[in-house]
């Protein structure tokens, strides 16, 4: 039964598929849609969930809060729920998103329910208009879209799903922010009556949007990566609780930020500065460009423009330089079921860290990557 439901996780890779099995919530994803340059990427974590995005897709969005959703407005274009990605980008280069979960062995099993899908939505970053898009893949309908940053302008682009099912974005000129992909767990906050929030490809202003669970400002020039962690399963209540949710920063100035924020009300818990140069990380704009959370909680992050991966372990924040084969300028990466990372180009690089040793194989082309958790 657990193969079965790591199966069916792994295969709606770019979903928050919830369901009854586990009397709460369950699957992760993330997705962008854009209409200037593809990225590539996917990620896995260490306990079984993937995590995909490749592809072509669209989205113009609406300046007009009662504009109803169309057809022509978000697009599934070549998207599909195992392996799709598009986005607009405002820097040079190519770009690639990451995002991790996790799904327990035990957890699910115990809380009833017959395993039948709640709801199943793909989130779509639309980087040029600073907003969020939230599908439902059993209609291929957007069913709500959502500014991710006051000012409209951060550039979204990382998407990750807890397993609670909510939606973190990180926003490429800075910022991250959570909304709520449960209508119910959204919280007043704007004074007016009732829970006011987008459902259709019309997004509300900020402040009134009441489904963005909260917003965290960063000032970086490049901020990419964004990973849940897998949270505690609690039996009694059937859901996860202490959920934390990781990304980095890059000013360009030696320094390369890592962070842990509290995934409850967005707080910074933890902040690891990684100085760059002299065998440790590239001092390139992007910074961390590619991220993922394995099993154990531990980071994995890799790098554009450089030929060295960081792990940072979770318990005490202490962090690894390992060198990576080759000459690096890693597109895609994720960590599978075995907890093995996967770096992916032209050429696919796969590291045990059990054994530290690394296996390749040439691909050809530019290429993202995702792990069968079979």
């Amino acid at each position: 039964m657990t193969n079965t439901i790591t199966r069916i996780l792994s295969l709606a890779a770019l979903v928050t598929s919830v369901g009854a099995i586990g009397c709460g919530d369950k699957g992760t994803g993330d997705e962008e849609v854009g209409n200037d340059s593809v990225e590539t990427g996917i990620t896995a974590d260490g306990t079984g969930t993937t995590n995909a995005e490749a592809g072509t897709g669209t989205a113009d969005g609406s300046d007009d809060p009662t504009t109803a959703a169309t057809a022509g407005d978000t697009t599934a274009g070549d998207t599909t729920a195992s392996d799709t990605g598009v986005d607009t980008v405002a820097d040079d280069g190519p770009q690639t998103k990451f995002d991790i979960g996790g799904v327990p062995d035990t957890g699910f099993m115990n809380c009833g329910g017959d395993g039948d899908f709640e709801f199943s939505y793909l989130w779509a970053a639309n980087s040029s208009q600073g907003t969020i898009s939230k599908i439902d893949t059993a209609t291929v309908t957007e069913v709500g879209r959502y500014i991710v940053r006051p000012d409209s302008n951060g550039s979204p682009s990382r998407t990750s799903v807890s397993l609670s099912g909510n939606v973190a974005v990180a926003n490429r000129n800075g910022g991250i922010t959570k909304i709520y992909a449960n209508p119910d767990n959204c919280q007043e906050s704007n004074g007016m009556p009732g829970i006011q929030t987008s459902n259709s490809s019309a997004f509300l202003p900020w402040g009134q949007e009441e489904c963005v669970a909260w917003h965290t400002p960063m000032a970086y020039g490049s901020q990419r990566p964004a990973a849940w962690g897998k949270g505690e399963f609690n039996q009694g209540t059937c859901g996860y609780d202490n959920e934390e949710v990781w990304t980095s920063g890059n000013n360009q100035n030696g320094i390369i930020d890592i962070l842990v924020l509290d995934g409850e009300d967005g707080t910074v818990t933890e902040t690891l500065a990684v100085p760059t140069g002299g065998g440790s990380l590239s001092d390139d704009f992007y910074g961390i460009y590619g991220g993922a959370v394995d099993g154990d909680n531990n980071f994995w992050g890799t790098q554009l423009g450089g030929a060295q991966m960081i792990k940072v372990t979770r318990s005490d924040m202490s962090y690894d330089i390992i060198a990576t084969p080759g000459a690096g300028s890693w597109y895609g990466m994720t960590v599978d079921v075995d907890g093995m990372v996967w770096l992916c180009s032209s050429t696919v690089a796969r590291y045990d860290p059990m054994t530290q040793s690394w296996a390749q194989a040439q691909v050809g082309g530019y290429t993202g990557c995702m792990a069968d958790a079979a």
